[in-house]
C-alpha cells in the first residue's frame, strides 16, 4: 500500500535513509564518469561492462562472498582486457556484444547452482537500494572516492586523448594506458550503481543524465556538473516515488532518465548552450 505523504515520515525509517545515503554516493561517481563514457563514445563498453559483472556477481554469490566484490572483481578484470583493445574497442562491437551474452549466460549458469533464493538474483540484476545497509554504504563511499580521484588525477590526458587523439599520441600521451585506466575508473562505477539499479539498468544511471548534460549544455565542466545534478535528482526522485507508490525503485530511476532525456531533445541545443555558457 502506498505511504503517507510526508517527507519526516520517510526519513523516519533507516532503511530510507540508507537508500539515500548510497543512492547520493552513486548518484555522483555515475554522473562523473558515465559524462566521460559517452564523451569517449563507450556507452555500449559501459553496457557490456555491467553484464559481464553478473557474472561476477552470481560467481561470488555461489561461493559465499557478498555480490559487490564479485562484480568489483569481475568488471575490472574485463575493464582491463577491452582498454587493451584500444581503438579496436569500437570496431568490435560484435565480439563485445557475444562476450557479454556468454557472461549472462554463464551468471545464470551459477545461479541454477545456487538455489537458495531467487530474491537474490533479482537484486543483482534490477537492484534494491531499499536493502542497502550502512556496511555497504561505507564500501560504496570508499570505492566512490577512489573512482573520483582516480578520474581527477587523469581527466587532463584522458580529455586530450578523447577529444584530440592523433595530436595527443604525437605529444607521447599512450592512448591505450588511459583506455585501460579510465575504462577501471567506469568498472568501480558500474559495479557502484548496480548497487542501485542492477546490472540490467545500469545504463539508465550510466548513460542517461550524462547524455542528457551533453545535450544540453556545452563545456566539459558544466557539463559533468549538470550530469551529476540530473543523476542525484533522478536517484532522489526514483526513491521517493517507489515509496510513495511501492513500485520498484529502479523502475522510476530508469523512467525518470527516460523522461528527462526525451524532455531535453525538444530545448534547443545553441540557446540552452548560450545561457550556461
Amino acid at each position: 500500500m502506498p505511504h503517507t505523504w510526508g517527507t519526516m515520515a520517510m526519513f523516519d525509517y533507516d532503511f530510507m535513509r540508507n537508500a539515500f545515503a548510497a543512492a547520493s554516493v552513486v548518484a555522483v561517481v555515475a554522473g562523473a564518469v558515465g559524462y566521460f563514457l559517452v564523451l569517449r563514445g563507450q556507452t555500449f563498453a559501459g553496457h557490456a561492462l555491467s553484464h559481464v559483472g553478473f557474472t561476477g556477481a552470481t560467481g561470488a554469490v555461489l561461493i559465499g562472498v557478498a555480490p559487490l566484490w564479485g562484480l568489483v572483481v569481475m568488471t575490472v578484470a574485463a575493464a582491463i582486457g577491452m582498454g587493451f583493445m584500444g581503438a579496436q574497442l569500437t570496431r568490435r562491437d560484435v565480439a563485445i556484444g557475444l562476450v557479454l551474452a556468454f557472461a549472462l549466460g554463464l551468471g545464470l549458469l551459477f545461479l541454477n547452482f545456487y538455489t537458495a533464493s531467487a530474491a537474490q538474483a533479482t537484486a543483482i540484476l534490477f537492484g534494491n537500494v531499499l536493502a542497502v545497509d550502512i556496511g555497504t554504504i561505507w564500501v560504496l563511499l570508499v570505492l566512490g572516492a577512489v573512482s573520483l580521484i582516480a578520474l581527477a588525477a587523469i581527466s587532463r590526458p584522458l580529455l586530450f586523448a578523447t577529444l584530440q587523439p592523433d595530436l595527443a599520441e604525437a605529444k607521447g600521451v599512450s592512448l591505450r594506458l588511459y583506455s585501460v585506466l579510465f575504462l577501471v575508473v567506469a568498472a568501480l562505477a558500474i559495479a557502484e550503481c548496480t548497487q542501485i539499479v542492477g546490472v540490467l539498468l545500469v545504463f539508465a544511471l550510466m548513460i542517461g543524465p550524462a547524455a542528457t548534460a551533453q545535450h544540453l549544455v556545452r563545456g566539459i565542466a558544466a557539463g559533468m556538473l549538470l550530469a551529476v545534478a540530473l543523476a542525484l535528482i533522478q536517484a532522489w526522485g526514483g526513491i521517493t516515488l517507489a515509496y510513495y507508490t511501492d513500485w520498484p525503485s529502479s523502475f522510476w530511476i530508469t523512467a525518470l532518465s527516460m523522461a528527462t532525456y526525451i524532455l531535453s531533445t525538444f530545448v534547443p541545443f545553441r540557446v540552452v548552450a548560450n545561457v550556461h555558457s
